[in-house]
This record gives C-alpha cells, structure tokens and sequence, in this order.
C-alpha cells in the first residue's frame, strides 16, 4: 500500500511541476487535450458565470466578471501549491512517516503538516525528519518551494505587462471609434479627412496588436478573462471592429487600404481562431445578423462618402464571405466570456469615456441630454 501511495505521490508532483513548466515558463501553446488548468477554469468559470446573472445590477455583475480574472490566477497558484504539499505528504507517508514527534506517533496529517511547513520554508522545527530518505524528501520540497515562489513572483509582472500592453491600444480606440468602438463609426470619422493613407497607418498598427495578442494570450490564456478599466470596452469588442473594418476594406476598398486590410485580417482571424482552440470555444451561429440588409446600405454610403472605397454587388458578396469566416467564433468567445459584440454602429449615438467623469455620471440625471454632462457623444 505504501509503494503505491508514493507512485501516486510521485505522479502527482511530476504532473503538477510539468503543468506549472507549460502554463507559467513554456512560451507556446498546449494542445495536450487533458490539462489541470484547463480543468480548473472550466469548473470555476461554470460556477462564476452561473452566479453572475442573479447579480441585481449591470454594474455589479461587470464588477464581478472582472475579478474572476486576477482571483482564478491566484487560485490557480494555491491549487498547484496544494497539490505539491499533498505529494510530498504522500512520499513521507510511503517512506514510513520517519518523523520526530513530540508527544505520540506520526501519522499522515504529521506529514501534511511537515510538507507545508517546508514547501512554504517556515522552518518550525517542531516536527523533524528521522531517517536519510525522510531528510531527502524535506530537503528537495524546501528548494522546489523556493524556486516555485520565485517563479510566481516573477510571472505575475509578465502577466500584468501584457495586459497593459493590450489595454493601451483599447484606449486609444475610444477616440477614434467610439465605445464601444465599431466599424461604422470609424468609418464616419474618417468623412472627415476623405482619404485612405490615415486609416491604413491605424490598421497597419493594428495587425501589430493582434499578433502581440496571440502571442500573449496564447501563451497565457487566463489573459483572456481580464477586463478592461470601463465597462463599455473589451478586448473582444476592439477585435471584433478591427476585423469589420478590414472586412469592409477588402470588399469595397483599393489600392493600399485594401492592401494592409488583407494583412491586419489575416493575422486576426489567424489569433481570433487559435484562441477559440486554446478555449476549447465551438463557433456560433447566431439568428440574429449583426450587419442586416438597412445597415448594410448605409455603411456602403459611409464607405462612398470616406473616400476610401467603391461599392458594388461582387463587394457585397465578398463581405458576406469574409465575416463568415470570424463571426460564428467571436461569437462563440462572446458567449464564454460573457463580452458582449458592439454592432456595426450605424445611426447609433455612442459614449465616449474622454468626454466624461465621475461627476458626470454622478450628475446626469439634471443635465440636458444634448450636453457634455448628459453623457451624449459627438464628433471632435
């Protein structure tokens, strides 16, 4: 009996070390079907998400959304942590519990209390090993404790780099697109300037974003769960007006728009699919078109009047086509994530986080609608 609980135990702290080497310090993806961490984000988002639609209120189910985040991190780390005190209890138990103990016999909780004392390097002294191979698994538990609280230490900065990273280019879409930020506004901004040179620099700044977003979130993929600061942005909402931009490049526009919108397309449905894989995410086709036949009219005068392409029934046909190759999976991520999709934007009034405060919020109940206190957005 003893022989098997140490194999188990041995099985148990090689798994978690390899998992911890995969999720933490390996800088690809795992396609591994069967991995703790996964399962660990699958149960406790189950349980997260179901929780949060009882909520009373938006704003304290967004505010709840956005803890799960950097908690499940954290969880996820006391999970592991548990895991290697639990197998190291497990080959102290096998090794016959050769323990120095005052005050009676050393049983199995003597040796889960010795192996967390030591994992976590508190050095107590009241429990101590007696034999050779009892002092061969003290000492290797307190170094693996050292180094794993080290790597722990030095992941989280990464973690929270790349978040940072994600979020600056998000902000900076508020002015320009609106938030959230949409196709149809960009496009309306761009009336303005009747040109295609702005709008291909954006989306060529663009292209870099998404493929440092596959990088990072398919490296880390619980970055997928982090929110952003206001509650009307996400990365999700930013991606999913990037590739409707490029979508409507490509169908209707030319020259070197539609040149870098085939390039920032293509490296965003190449992230937005591999992420979908990483998430075990099926796609989802929704009932409900995003871009119905009236809107779609109107974003051709938008395209016409922003000089920045030609309309025609092939470029319709073109659309049609490309959106059906990202929307089932941004909607699929939608539908995980709980991050609703903005809608193409046209004829609709958005709110920019620019043009407000806190004590705008506070008193928009006594402004007038059309004024900046009233939250109402417009152009520059």
């Amino acid at each position: 009996m003893r022989a098997v609980v140490g194999i188990l135990g041995m099985l148990l702290m090689f798994g978690t070390l390899w998992e911890t080497f995969e999720s933490i310090i390996l800088p690809r993806r795992v396609t591994r079907r069967f991995r703790l961490a996964r399962l660990f984000y699958q149960v406790t988002w189950a349980i997260w998400s179901a929780v949060n639609p009882r909520l009373p209120s938006k704003k304290l189910r967004e505010s709840h959304l956005s803890y799960y985040g950097p908690l499940s991190l954290l969880m996820l780390f006391a999970v592991w942590a548990f895991a290697l005190v639990v197998a190291f209890a497990m080959l102290h138990w096998a090794a016959g519990s050769s323990l120095n103990v005052s005050g009676g016999a050393a049983t199995f909780r003597t040796d889960l209390y010795l192996s967390g004392t030591t994992f976590f390097t508190l050095g107590l002294g009241d429990v101590t090993p007696r034999t050779t191979m009892a002092r061969v698994i003290t000492v290797s538990e307190g170094g693996m404790g050292l180094g794993y609280l080290a790597i722990v230490i030095s992941y989280l900065p990464t973690m929270y780099g790349a978040f940072s990273q994600r979020e600056l280019s998000i902000s900076l879409l508020d002015a320009r697109a609106g938030s959230p930020p949409t196709a149809g506004e960009l496009l309306r901004r761009q009336v303005r300037y009747r040109g295609s040179d702005i709008l291909s620099r954006y989306l060529r700044d663009w292209e870099i974003w998404c493929a440092q977003l596959m990088e990072t979130h398919l490296s880390y993929p619980v970055l997928c769960y982090f929110r952003s600061q206001h509650d009307n942005q996400s990365w999700l909402a930013a991606y999913a007006a990037v590739l409707d931009v490029s979508a409507l490049m490509i169908a209707y526009g030319a020259g070197e728009a539609k040149w870098q919108a085939q390039l920032t397309f293509a490296i965003s449905r190449h992230a937005i699919a591999d992420l979908c894989e990483v998430l075990r995410v099926r796609p989802l086709h929704r009932t409900t078109d995003r871009l119905p036949p009236k809107e779609l009219a109107e974003i051709r005068i938008l395209v016409t009047e922003s000089a920045t392409g030609k309309c025609t029934e092939a470029g319709d046909l073109k659309l049609s086509e490309l959106r059906s190759m990202y929307e089932p999976q941004l909607n699929g991520l939608s539908r995980r994530l709980l991050m609703p999709l903005p809608s193409w934007g046209v004829g609709a009034k958005f709110v920019e986080n620019w043009k407000r405060s806190s004590w705008d919020r506070i008193s928009s109940e006594s402004a007038s609608p059309t004024t900046p206190g009233g939250g109402e957005s417009g152009h520059f």
